[in-house]
Parts: structure tokens; C-alpha cells; sequence
């Protein structure tokens, strides 16, 4: 098997890594990976008390007392489109990105 890659119009191959994974013990939830991401890949979420995913709604402040942090995680990972900005503006480095096999 072969990675997906892509000839541009220069003529260069280029082998585009989608996100693999995210470290959601190093993620502060800060939500600028959410903010850059155009293609609906990445959705907050709150950790419980139990550690329990719950997922956050961004307008609801009410909901704070339900989980004890925030975290991201990777809800639509089909969606990605390999340009990795999730990874740029992490502060945490939490992102992991790979080339797909075709």
C-alpha cells in the first residue's frame, strides 16, 4: 500500500498527514485548534468528575459545573483535510498527524 499523496502544479508530490490523534491529557481545552479548523473535525468536550466525555455547548455557561475541565476531541476525523493547522496553534503540542494509505 501506497500514502495518499497529491502532484501540484508544480509538479512536487506532496503526502498531506491527517490528524491521527490528540493527547487529551496534555489538552487545556483552550479551543484555538477548534477556532482554525474550517472542515467541522474537532468538537470541545467537558471531562467529568469520572472521566466522562460530555459534550460542551460553547453558549451554555451553565453547564461549567458538569464536567471538571475541557478537552478537544476529534468528532469528524473523515472531515480532515490534512492541513494541519489544528496542530500550528496548539499550545500543547497534543496533535499527531499521519499520511493514509490508499
Amino acid at each position: 500500500m501506497a500514502a495518499f499523496s497529491v502532484t501540484l502544479p508544480s509538479g512536487e508530490i506532496w503526502t498531506p498527514k491527517f490528524v491521527s490523534s490528540l493527547n487529551q491529557e496534555t489538552c487545556i481545552g483552550c479551543a484555538r485548534c477548534v477556532k482554525v479548523c474550517a472542515n467541522d473535525v474537532l468538537q470541545l468536550a467537558g471531562v467529568t468528575e469520572d472521566g466522562d466525555i460530555v459534550v460542551v455547548d460553547p453558549d451554555n455557561e451553565d453547564d461549567d459545573e458538569e464536567y471538571e475541565r475541557k478537552v478537544m476531541t476529534i468528532s469528524r476525523q473523515v472531515n480532515c483535510v490534512g492541513c494541519q493547522a489544528c496542530s500550528k496553534v496548539c499550545p500543547k503540542k497534543c496533535y499527531t498527524h499521519a499520511p493514509v494509505e490508499v
